[in-house]
């Protein structure tokens, strides 16, 4: 089923032009956060053979609705690498994702997809291990928990071929996941609400990524979504 919907007011606008747009935004990892061209350029500062330890997420601080249309421009620069985006995330009690009783967070992926958060979460541009650049997916994975409920084929070229940006849009609409770049509709997932527990609602959002990838992105938009 494709989902229909039609976007709404505008909820938060992001340009990532310079420092000033991302204040109050919250690293978890070590990572350095630039601006050379006009655009956050995000790279790990640690050495990527600490596995886990040297990868990180960028969260935004706003508080999201449930029914949303996020996008954003996207700029391969160097890989290997892989990019999440974290979205709808919370406490597993509901907590804000920031509160102060949840379990400290450093980058390290078992501490978002098995400790005490709930998110959605889409990788794409995966480019880490030999396998996935073998065999290019998008993936959507549930948690708590390391469900991978859907995966849709990767158009993104490797960054020798790449002509970006690459406009990024992930729409989650009641029950309704749909990803796609450059509108091109990558997956569309329908969350039965209890196969991988109950649906999730609003929350924030965040960016990740694996080491030694360093991206650029910009233009971050977030709009109300409404079935039609």
């Amino acid at each position: 089923m494709v989902i229909q919907y039609e976007p709404g007011e505008m909820i938060y606008e992001n340009p990532l032009a310079d420092p000033t747009d991302t204040v109050g935004f919250r690293m978890e990892g070590d990572a350095v956060v630039t601006f050379p061209q006009g655009r956050m350029r995000m790279e790990n500062c640690r050495d990527p053979g600490q596995g886990q330890a040297a990868n990180f997420v960028y969260w935004c601080p706003e508080d999201l609705p449930s029914n949303i249309s996020i996008s954003w421009d996207f700029w391969p620069i160097r890989e290997p690498g892989l990019c999440i985006l974290f979205f709808s995330a919370v406490g597993v009690k509901g907590e804000d994702l920031f509160d102060a009783g949840l379990a400290e967070r450093k980058g390290e992926y078992q501490q978002y997809h098995s400790s005490d958060i709930n998110a959605l979460h889409v990788s794409y541009f995966r480019r880490k291990a030999p396998s996935e650049r073998a065999f290019q997916t998008c993936n959507l994975r549930k948690s708590h928990g390391f469900h991978l409920v859907c995966q849709g084929a990767d158009p993104l070229p490797s960054v020798q071929d790449a002509i970006p940006p690459y406009r990024v849009q992930l729409i989650k609409c009641d029950d309704h996941v749909v990803f796609s770049i450059n509108d091109l509709e990558i997956f569309d997932w329908v969350d039965d609400g209890a196969t991988y527990g109950p649906l999730l609602g609003g929350g924030k959002i965040g960016f990740r990524q694996m080491a030694p990838l360093i991206g650029e992105y910009a233009n971050l938009v977030v709009r109300r979504a409404g079935s039609v």
